[in-house]
């Protein structure tokens, strides 16, 4: 697996928020529908907002309720960027402190690349590395312009302690 350690200082999440259920295979109806709520103004409006890596457009989720696992429950999902600036006052806020994160590349057929990563990230590269998750979001960085490319290319941030 294709991945690389950095640390960040503290930044906030901006952008807009929903509680929805835990899908690990296939399209997240709620997300996709969170998605399609966002004008083009208020892409706009955030991506000016946008000042520290992962930069652009990010998807976070954090909150996670028991059984996540199991694909049971529900999470907070942010659909926003990563900023210093302050919240306009429209949107909601997820404040990130500083971290260590782990940052997994991954390319091919969006979503199922991507939640194979993730599965993959859990089940084998957690067990064998020196590195325990720890609290904060996990972020997804979408760096294709073109989702349904069969080399779409994302970035999942895990935040993460030594073991």
């Amino acid at each position: 697996m294709n991945y690389r350690i950095e640390q960040k200082e503290a930044f906030n999440i901006i952008g807009i928020m929903k509680r929805v259920p835990i899908v690990f295979e296939g399209e997240n109806p709620e997300i996709a529908a969170m998605w399609q709520s966002l004008t083009m103004e208020k892409i706009d409006q955030l991506q000016k907002l946008s000042n520290v890596e992962p930069k652009g457009m990010i998807q976070a989720s954090t909150n996670f309720s028991e059984g996540r696992m199991e694909e049971k429950g529900e999470l907070d999902q942010y659909i926003g960027v990563a900023t210093t600036q302050e919240n306009p006052g429209n949107f909601s806020t997820l404040e990130v402190p500083a971290l260590t994160w782990a940052i997994f590349e991954s390319t091919g057929p969006f979503p199922n690349t991507l939640q194979e990563t993730w599965g993959r990230i859990y089940s084998e590269w957690f067990p064998s590395s020196n590195y325990q998750v720890t609290e904060g979001p996990e972020i997804l960085s979408i760096k294709s312009k073109d989702l349904t490319s069969p080399s779409a290319k994302c970035e999942i941030w895990i935040p993460v302690l030594r073991k």
